[in-house]
């Protein structure tokens, strides 16, 4: 099988959308945009040995691969509409290629994603989505927006992914039966698209959490120049898994607080919203909790339920670390 064999064999089988000119199969695609509303771009790469194992079933790597960029289209509360996927493979299996093209597009199919070009060559296990989605004009969510005296929420149980990995790498155990919630977060993220647009009209900052919750509130807080008062023991995570014997305090706190691969929303919104986001929460059948508070000043401040400090020694996953 020729490059040109899987794309026309694989790749090639959605429909064109009424703002689609023109798909896979020419130089580039074609997209006439819809009037009255932004665009926004966005891009994740996933590398073999630092994003996933090698020894991943194609099914979950095809779902990992879109939810991501998924993620950070419901970060801004935009509607996902198209993607180009670039592939470096070290060999064009078929039974391989059926397994993953088929879970690639029932994600896309289930987001309403059309496919609508990319790259492919042979290489070491290399894959990057580009996604385009859309707002309505100038209602996007982005992180320069918190305000002072906004609540901090969080979707979905967070550390679960950490917690799998370090299970991985043997620095911790886990039963049988826990380790399997959690490793099928850590391989099968859910995209919180339906949640981001509920929220265009109710939060004023939101940030997908990728690399950390406390690095990643941090990029909102930046961004919008304001502080944050974050209580640790309210953020949501699966309860088997805090309950674990021998567990340590800090080992937990950094799942949570550190630990990444969540693909979860923080996000900032007025006291006044609280009734409407956890109605708009219901709405989309995703759990909310309210950890904290955005505050005046530029510093992020931890602390349990008896108020005592907690230091991180580190905020989240550094790439280039």
């Amino acid at each position: 099988m020729t490059e040109f064999d899987f794309i026309r064999l694989y790749l090639q089988r959605q429909q064109q959308d009424s703002e689609l000119v023109l798909g896979i199969g020419d130089d580039a695609a074609i997209i006439r945009p819809r009037s009255g509303y932004d665009l926004h771009f966005s891009t994740d790469m996933l590398v073999g040995g630092t994003h996933f194992f090698s020894d991943v079933a194609p099914a979950d790597l095809a779902h990992k691969v879109l939810a991501v960029n998924l993620s950070d289209m419901a970060a801004m509360g935009a509607r996902p509409r198209w993607a180009l996927l670039s592939v470096a493979l070290p060999e064009l299996n078929k039974d391989w290629l059926t397994a993953f093209c088929d879970a690639l597009f029932t994600l896309a199919a289930r987001f309403g994603v059309t496919l609508i070009g990319g790259d492919t060559t042979k290489g070491n296990w290399v894959f990057n989505v580009n996604i385009i989605g859309e707002t309505p004009y100038q209602q996007a969510l982005r992180r320069d927006a918190a305000q002072a005296g906004d609540d901090i929420w969080v979707s979905g149980l967070l550390g679960l992914a950490a917690a799998a990995l370090d299970r991985h790498w043997n620095k911790v155990t886990l039963p049988a039966t826990v380790f399997a919630q959690c490793e099928e977060r850590r391989l099968r993220p859910e995209p919180r698209v339906a949640l981001g647009q509920e929220l265009l009209s109710l939060a004023h900052a939101a940030q997908d959490i990728s690399d950390g919750l406390a690095q990643d509130i941090g990029h909102i807080l930046k961004a919008s120049k304001v502080g944050a008062e974050i209580n640790a023991d309210l953020i949501p995570t699966l309860t088997a898994l805090a309950q674990q014997p021998g567990l340590t305090p800090a080992q937990l706190r950094h799942w949570l607080l550190a630990g990444g691969d969540d693909y979860e929303l923080v996000f900032t919104a007025a006291p006044a919203q609280r009734e409407a986001i956890i109605a708009a929460a219901e709405r989309t059948h995703t759990p909310v909790t309210r950890i904290g508070v955005i505050t005046t000043g530029t510093q992020l401040h931890l602390h349990d339920h008896a108020g005592n400090v907690i230091q991180l020694q580190q905020q989240g996953f550094d790439h280039f670390g």
